[in-house]
């Protein structure tokens, strides 16, 4: 689904053959030979990105890490276009501002080890602790029960995205967990490093 970018710019591996945009660890899209395609604005999120290994391992194609690196290339967006400076104010404010803004450095997001699937309409399974490594994770939640996890994410989502309290609240909390303990992921004692708090 890829077809309308440059060869250049997508794998020859990877999922179903390749074909997936190849992205740095700031999620701009680069070339086979990692230079910066675009002039560096051009971002690649979600599903339809491929990492470099040796940057960030490979990331499950689901919706929770691609909404994490949606978030980490609107910061940098906005970032580069000059709306935000070295304190999070306007750009030049304080004075401090003024070499070139970089965007923000990405990582493995640690949600991206839990997913919920559905299987029809009152059946599905949910996996944690999933890894970049096949066959990691473990099946916690399956059947009817699971399939009314899978409807309240939904719900609560679909809330969140209208602006509802109960859905900010819930999804405030999941994208600002402050520890993890389990999974690939940010952990609590690596969060500083990583930019997440």
């Amino acid at each position: 689904s890829n077809y309308y970018m440059p060869k250049g710019v997508l794998s020859d591996k990877g999922p179903g053959g390749g074909g997936w945009i190849h992205v740095n660890k700031k999620l701009q899209v680069v070339t086979k030979e990692r230079q910066v395609w675009g002039d560096g604005v051009v971002f690649a999120v979600g599903d339809c990105n491929q990492t470099f290994m040796d940057e960030i391992k490979p990331i499950p194609k689901i919706s929770y890490p691609g909404e994490e690196q949606a978030t980490h290339a609107c910061e940098s967006i906005k970032k580069m276009a000059g709306k935000t400076g070295c304190c999070g104010c306007p750009n030049f404010c304080c004075g401090l501002g003024k070499k070139a803004p970089t965007p923000k450095v990405s990582w493995w997001p640690w949600g991206a080890g839990m997913f919920a699937t559905s299987l029809g309409p009152n059946d599905a399974c949910f996996v944690i602790a999933a890894k970049s490594e096949p066959r990691t994770g473990h099946l916690v939640l399956c059947g009817c029960l699971s399939a009314i996890q899978k409807w309240l994410i939904e719900c609560t989502k679909v809330n969140e995205n209208r602006g509802g309290y109960i859905g900010l609240w819930i999804w405030h909390y999941v994208h600002h967990t402050p520890c993890h303990w389990f999974g690939e992921g940010c952990r609590s004692d690596n969060l500083c490093h990583m930019g997440h708090f």
